[in-house]
Order: C-alpha cells, then sequence, then structure tokens
C-alpha cells in the first residue's frame, strides 16, 4: 500500500463568515473564494442526526463545517494527535485540511450542520475506517 501523508492539525482554523445583523435578524452569506480559501463544489446538510457522525477521512477534499443551528463536537485526528472543536455558531466556520480523520459527536437537539467542500463527491476518495487510515498514513 503506498503511503498517504497524514493530515496537518496545524491547517485546521476557524474562518469568521460576513454576518449582517439589523432589527431583523442575521444574514450570514459564504462565497467561495472570497470568504472561502476554496471554490465550493459541493454542499450539504446534516440534519435529523441520532448518532454519531463521521468516521472517516478525505483524501483531497478540503471543507469549512459550520454549526448552522445547534452545536456539536468536531474530533480531528492525523494519527498521532487529535483535536476536538466545539462548533456552536452559524456565523464561523472550521476549516478542514484534506487526510484528517474526522468524527462527529455530541449533537444538541435539532443541530443542523452546513458543510461546504472543495470537491464533488466520489466515494473512493474517502478512507473509511481508523484501521484503514491508520494503514494509508503508515504502511507496513
Amino acid at each position: 500500500m503506498e503511503k498517504v501523508a497524514a493530515g496537518n492539525l496545524d491547517l485546521v482554523r476557524w474562518i469568521d463568515l460576513p454576518s449582517h445583523a439589523d432589527p431583523r435578524g442575521v444574514l450570514t452569506a459564504i462565497e467561495g473564494g472570497k470568504d472561502l480559501p476554496f471554490d465550493i463544489k459541493r454542499a450539504y446538510l446534516v440534519h435529523h442526526i441520532v448518532a454519531d457522525r463521521g468516521g472517516h477521512a478525505h483524501r483531497a477534499t478540503e471543507q469549512i463545517v459550520i454549526a448552522a443551528a445547534g452545536s456539536f463536537e468536531m474530533n480531528l485526528s492525523n494519527g498521532r494527535e487529535s483535536r476536538t472543536f466545539l462548533l456552536d455558531s452559524p456565523t464561523r466556520g472550521l476549516f478542514l485540511s484534506p487526510m484528517l480523520f474526522i468524527s462527529m459527536q455530541s449533537f444538541a437537539p435539532g443541530t443542523c450542520a452546513l458543510v461546504l467542500a472543495s470537491t464533488h463527491y466520489d466515494g473512493t476518495k474517502s478512507i473509511r475506517s481508523w484501521e484503514e487510515y491508520l494503514a494509508a498514513i503508515n504502511p507496513s
């Protein structure tokens, strides 16, 4: 098996999303290539959540993950160390570089996550288990 470089946790960062408030509420607008470090190729929502999510890594996809409603924890690992982030605001997103193992848990009731991705979906470019991830970054 060809070795793949593990993701870089130091590239993970919060991105404040342009938000405009007035007496009616708050509007948050996001433009790919302007507000984000990539052009958006795919957007999807995760909602009506009844169990932990994630459990995978993306070989080439950059993502911005946003708690559009509610809150949840995102654990990211590069196989050597892990970091946990609390997502709880629709006005900021968490930037994820490729090849980080992702798990999401502790969803508040009514949580809706918005994910913006740099690539179209291709299931063959995902690593679907922790064991497969470790084998990919540390082949024997």
